[in-house]
């Protein structure tokens, strides 16, 4: 079921952004700071109301879904989330399941097995199941970064959206969380995330959006939406690809 933002508009971050996304997809958000990825992505997620335009999901207006079958459909992953209470890496990942567990006195959505085997895979595939025991306030930042994206991942979301997720991994646990994102998109989830690093949007993203000014200024494949002349234009920097596909490095003159 598809993603789709109509004319968005927020003051000072958007203007007008047009583009529908496809599940089974991963599609990279790139910019310069204050570009408007943030500000979009949160639109995207519901968090955010535009002072114009619209976000569908599949044919219906976001803003007229329950937040828990809003919650079940997309999982968000904001860029400096925050933890409020102490608690283990375990239980912080299985609040990503507290949208399917249905409202107090109504009928559950999942089966404590379910939630169970969620949780499991969430924890395994983050490479938490030796820290579930442990502690928030005892992971470093890069496990507190996998801790807080497993817990999305949990949630099973048609959906995941994702603002830099990447930031605070090392090299393994990074090659380890895109590989899994992109796993994800393979089952047929839309996933849509937010860069930094513009090798890791060419290397893997199957679609790059590249927002300048808070508008849309190129939209396609990779080799396309960050071409050298692309670049230059809105990050104001020349530079050129090298090396093969799936294993490129920008080199900035």
């Amino acid at each position: 079921m598809s993603l789709a933002a109509s004319a968005l508009t927020l003051p000072g971050r958007l203007h007008g952004v047009t583009l529908s996304l496809e599940p089974g997809q991963l599609t990279a958000i790139v910019g310069p700071n204050g570009a408007g990825k943030s500000s979009l992505l949160a639109c995207l997620a519901g968090l955010v109301t535009p002072a114009h335009g619209t976000v569908l999901l599949g044919e219906t207006p976001l803003a007229q879904l329950p937040p828990r079958q809003r919650a079940r459909r997309l999982g968000y992953l904001p860029q400096s989330p925050e933890v409020a209470w102490d608690v283990t890496v375990e239980t912080l990942v299985a609040l990503g399941r507290l949208p399917w567990q249905g409202a107090p006195l109504h009928r559950a959505h999942a089966t404590p097995a379910q939630d169970h085997a969620a949780v499991e895979a969430a924890l395994s595939g983050m490479d938490l199941a030796d820290l579930r025991r442990r502690p928030v306030s005892r992971l470093s930042g890069g496990e507190r970064a996998r801790a807080l994206a497993a817990r999305v991942l949990a949630g099973a979301p048609e959906w995941l959206l994702a603002d830099e997720p990447l930031a605070n991994l090392d090299l393994a646990h990074a090659a380890a969380l895109i590989a899994r994102l992109k796993a994800e998109a393979r089952t047929g989830r839309g996933v849509v995330l937010v860069l930094h690093d513009l090798a890791a949007a060419m290397n893997h993203a199957d679609r790059v959006i590249v927002l300048a000014g808070g508008q849309v200024a190129a939209d396609g494949a990779p080799e396309q939406a960050l071409s050298p002349a692309l670049i230059e234009r809105v990050w104001q920097v020349s530079g050129e690809w090298l090396g093969e596909a799936g294993r490129r490095t920008l080199s900035i003159a």
